[in-house]
């Protein structure tokens, strides 16, 4: 097989869901109303902290950003595969195959820097209580947000140089939703390991350094949890986090199957289902999980049809 350089690259082909044609209209139909779902779901989650002022804290502003993430990490690949579904495949040029690389690694390390934010706003609210106001200011809080910005931003623009700075040759045949790393090195050839190994060092600074972040601000929050002496003191603390670790068990659960996995052996089929329930239904499940487990939300939302009913 003669090897090629990236630049004669043109074009790559997504062909999964092609094996099975006659589930392609189903299929679409489910997306479909899934992605409705999620765009609906977090709008709304967005419009209804934006109109309530109980809910102008630091938690649902962070819950507004992590929405509004939701709607953008899902826009990168959902439209994509309903179009695969209808159109049995898609054709993506070299150039848009980097770009949807890049904005599913950027808004996808944000989503992960988000959740790392708001475990240690639980942290200073469950531990700290008397100082949360003074710690958890407006300006603490842009300067967090801000600067996972711009690390994500530095981060996916490195790690898409380094995926698309690969040789490819034989088939440009994709068999995954999107373009992402792991079925891109299927059709590279020569030598990347650089480039794996500069894509590893980066996803190291986001999953496992953002579950760092998260698991020991919850260490301590047990801690104190543990130390409150009625048991209906300690549920009612804890269920102040019960949202958020729903949230963050369904997103790094999924994450740590597709990329700190050792992919030899790895199986197609298995991938598609979990990238799609990632790209997915999560988006789709966190406004509802915020809204079904949260007091304050479904409060806002009953005083916002109230108010809809009487005029």
């Amino acid at each position: 097989m003669a090897e090629k350089n990236f630049s004669s690259v043109t074009e790559f082909l997504l062909i999964t869901f092609t094996d099975f044609p006659e589930w392609s209209l189903p299929l679409f139909l489910l997306f479909l109303f899934i992605y409705l779902i999620t765009l609906s779901g977090n709008l709304g989650m967005i419009i209804l902290i934006r109109m309530d002022h109980w809910l102008h804290t630091p938690m649902y502003f962070l819950l507004s950003q992590l929405s509004f993430m939701d709607i953008c990490y899902s826009s990168v690949t959902v439209p994509q595969m309903m179009a695969i579904l209808l159109e049995h495949g898609a054709v993506l040029s070299y150039t848009r195959c980097a770009a949807q690389f890049f904005l599913f690694t950027f808004f996808g390390s944000i989503d992960c820097y988000l959740l790392a934010i708001m475990a240690y706003d639980r942290y200073v609210a469950v531990c700290q209580p008397l100082l949360y106001v003074t710690i958890m200011t407006q300006k603490t809080l842009l300067s967090f947000v801000a600067g996972a910005y711009i690390v994500c931003l530095f981060s996916a623009l490195v790690q898409t140089v380094s995926a698309f700075t690969l040789s490819f040759c034989g088939t440009n045949e994709i068999d995954f939703i999107f373009c992402d790393f792991p079925p891109l090195l299927k059709l590279t050839c020569g030598d990347s390991y650089t480039q794996e190994v500069v894509i590893i060092v980066f996803t190291i600074f986001v999953i496992p350094a953002c579950m760092v972040v998260i698991l020991v601000p919850y260490l301590f929050i047990i801690m104190a949890v543990m130390r409150i002496s009625s048991a209906g003191g300690r549920a009612k603390t804890f269920s102040t986090c019960a949202s958020h670790l729903t949230t963050v068990s369904l997103f790094f659960g999924t994450l740590i199957f597709m990329y700190l996995r050792d992919n030899s052996g790895q199986s197609s089929q298995e991938d598609q289902v979990v990238s799609v329930f990632y790209t997915t239904v999560i988006p789709m499940l966190n406004p509802l999980i915020y809204s079904l487990r949260n007091r304050v939300v479904k409060e806002a939302l009953r005083k916002i049809l109230n108010k809809a009913k009487l005029s």
